[in-house]
């Protein structure tokens, strides 16, 4: 297991650190343990902001680390972020207890409003395409098990249509309570 995570040349250098995260497996392992909490994939800038929790990591060391899990196929790269492989994902799982306690504890502390917000996000889906005399903009929410508000507005242009994406992004529990609240009169 240690050998996936490691790669040739040097996989245990010490970096110049502070915190409990001393050398590039501690990382690699913390950067896995991140990403197989949360639901999604994230953007790898977001995903620095989490990992660099630990106040002796650099985002230059963070950044060769991820690098060397991508190449080992133990974490994905996609156009929507980073997700961890099912390689990366049992390499973790039988390694996690390597990680210190307060960090691991400290990184879910950190998740958990991440975790909230991707969830929520997968329930709000909000997307629009020019149609004949306007744009068509599609706005769902969903309880998790199947869409609970659908609706499809025609907009005047691509600017009201992405300002109606955003709106409905931002506050769409709310906008679906006052619409049956005006419907249940």
């Amino acid at each position: 297991m240690y050998g996936a995570l490691r790669q040739a040349g040097g996989a245990r250098a010490l970096m110049e650190t502070n915190g409990y995260i001393r050398d590039k497996l501690d990382l690699k392992l913390l950067i896995l343990f991140i990403l197989r909490q949360l639901p999604a994939e994230i953007d790898s800038e977001r995903l620095a902001e989490l990992v660099l929790l630990d106040g002796g990591i650099n985002y230059f060391d963070y950044k060769v680390c991820l690098s060397e899990l991508v190449e080992s196929a133990q974490v994905e790269e996609t156009a929507e972020g980073c997700r961890v492989t099912a390689k990366g994902s049992r390499n973790c799982e039988a390694l996690e207890n390597n990680i210190p306690w307060s960090v691991r504890s400290r990184a879910r502390q950190l998740l958990a409003p991440v975790a909230d917000e991707m969830r929520r996000q997968a329930l709000v889906l909000a997307n629009h395409e020019a149609g004949e005399g306007g744009v068509n903009v599609y706005l769902s929410l969903s309880d998790g098990l199947g869409s609970i508000f659908d609706l499809r507005i025609l907009a005047a242009d691509e600017a009201q249509a992405g300002r109606i994406e955003r709106s409905f992004r931002a506050g769409a529990e709310e906008i679906y309570h006052r619409f049956l609240q005006e419907l249940s009169k």
